[in-house]
């Protein structure tokens, strides 16, 4: 791994097996960091970002936009490992490989718009001005569901604007998810130093990554459990922290819906990845007239989805990532089923692929309409009227995506805007994740935004600066 301008191995004398999740294949076996090698990193990364910091702007938009342009030439071997390392049929990889390409263009535009500004003064002959620079160093902790795209959204805009970066990337995911994003920026021209990753269990260097002195940003994506952690430590430390957490998206279908264009975006918004998105669709809220309807079109589609090898073209959904998320998934099933919803579509598990499963009749205190499922389930409520849905939808800790079907363009604005979420469409799916706008989270899904002039916040902090231009009276 590249930790401090080299590529080596870790410390902590422990090597993990990375595998493919479908054919239970070692892909690579890496030998893991322990808190030595975090601090290495921390200390190469603040010594390096004064220069990174100082470089021109055009100096630090030309790696990004090259390391674009590898991404590019690079295409069918960054799809190949997102494949094989995180399961994702080839649908979801080119999906994941798009947005994190978008990513890396709109990064390349944030060096010149890190814009200062002065203000005016309440004081005779003073100027006030604002400078705003780079944060500093940016420790990132990046999921196994979207590496890539999930890594380069931090490290991206924080490289853009100046500051350096630590990534640790999940451990199911080391590759995609770290040292493939290493390469591709190292192959752009990004100094040594500047991007440090370090492979490593969270329970080994969890707590050194987040307590270490150097960073002064952590940006984690993840589960709404560990972001709460990292919070804790981070705020004990005084540390600004990016999250983006957990969902439980509704997905409401009124009953002036288009009823096609409603089922072909929940087949996509739900089975996407096997379910293994945070803006995967949790909650499919139907109206009590439409249900039926609903249902049937619906279990048509989702009984034609191709299930298996994630490398095949035409597969829709491969395997979950490993035995202990395949376990908790289908606990959620048993469990939602025993307090009364009906399995209408159902397989059974080979290896870690879950063919999909519907359950109607499913009610809001049910553990698949509490629980973030991240597997491939669709659990399917009523509701009686807009306020029902609305009711219904903001029933649940989390607040991250959401979807309103209806063919009222402004109905379906005006239910959006009573959704505390961080992000509503309107006739569209929620698995939408573009670089130029606010992208993140509302109550237990996060805290920050990512994306476009938002990111530029996030990575970059405010100083200013004064100049009394002529004496004043002080008030003692």
């Amino acid at each position: 791994m590249p930790i401090a301008g080299v590529w080596r191995a870790g410390n902590s004398g422990t090597t993990d097996p990375d595998h493919d999740p479908y054919t239970g294949e070692t892909l690579v076996e890496i030998p893991l960091a322990n808190a030595r090698d975090v601090d290495d990193a921390y200390r190469a990364a603040e010594h390096a970002q004064h220069k990174w910091a100082a470089a021109l702007p055009q100096e630090r938009r030309d790696v990004l936009e090259r390391a674009a342009h590898i991404v590019e030439e690079r295409r069918e071997e960054i799809v190949g490992w997102l494949v094989r390392e995180s399961g994702s049929t080839r649908v979801k990889a080119e999906l994941e490989l798009r947005f994190m390409h978008m990513g890396l263009f709109e990064a390349a535009s944030y060096p010149f718009h890190v814009e200062g500004r002065v203000v005016p003064a309440a004081i005779p002959g003073k100027e006030s001005r604002v400078y705003r620079g780079p944060a500093g160093v940016v420790g990132v902790i990046s999921p196994w569901n979207f590496p890539l795209h999930l890594s380069n959204r931090s490290v991206a805009p924080a490289i853009a604007v100046g500051d350096a970066v630590v990534l640790k990337p999940a451990s199911d995911t080391p590759v995609t998810g770290g040292l493939l994003l290493a390469r591709i920026f190292e192959e752009a021209g990004l100094p040594p130093g500047v991007l440090s990753v370090v492979v490593g269990a969270g329970k080994d260097i969890g707590d050194a990554f987040v307590d270490h002195p150097v960073p002064r940003i952590i940006s984690f994506t993840g589960s709404t459990p560990v972001g709460r952690r990292i919070a804790e430590h981070a705020g004990r430390n005084v540390k600004r922290v990016r999250l983006e957490l957990g969902g439980n998206c509704p997905f409401i279908v009124f009953d002036d819906a288009d009823l096609d264009l409603a089922v072909g975006a929940a087949v996509a918004g739900k089975f996407m990845h096997q379910g293994q998105i945070c803006l995967a669709i949790n909650r499919i809220l139907v109206d009590a007239g439409r249900y039926t309807q609903f249902m049937d079109r619906f279990v048509e589609r989702v009984a034609t989805l191709k299930v298996g090898n994630p490398a095949e073209p035409d597969t829709a959904i491969g395997p979950l990532i490993n035995r202990s998320q395949l376990d908790r998934v289908i606990g959620i099933v048993h469990d939602t089923i025993a307090l009364g919803a009906h399995p209408v579509l159902r397989g059974e598990p080979s290896g870690l692929v879950l063919p999909p499963i519907v359950l109607a009749d499913v009610t809001n205190d049910m553990p698949a309409a509490q629980q973030e499922i991240f597997g491939p389930v669709a659990p399917v409520l009523r509701f009686r009227d807009e306020e029902e849905a609305i009711r219904i939808a903001n029933d649940t800790e989390y607040g991250l995506s959401s979807s309103v079907f209806t063919r009222d363009v402004e109905r379906g604005v005006r239910v959006a805007k009573r959704i505390v979420a961080g992000m509503t469409h309107v006739n569209d799916w929620p698995v939408d994740d573009e670089a130029n706008t606010a992208f993140g989270g509302e109550k237990a899904s996060g805290l920050g935004r990512f994306g476009g002039e938002w990111a530029l916040e996030e990575f970059t902090t405010d100083h200013w600066i004064s100049v009394q231009e002529r004496p004043h009276p002080y008030p003692i």
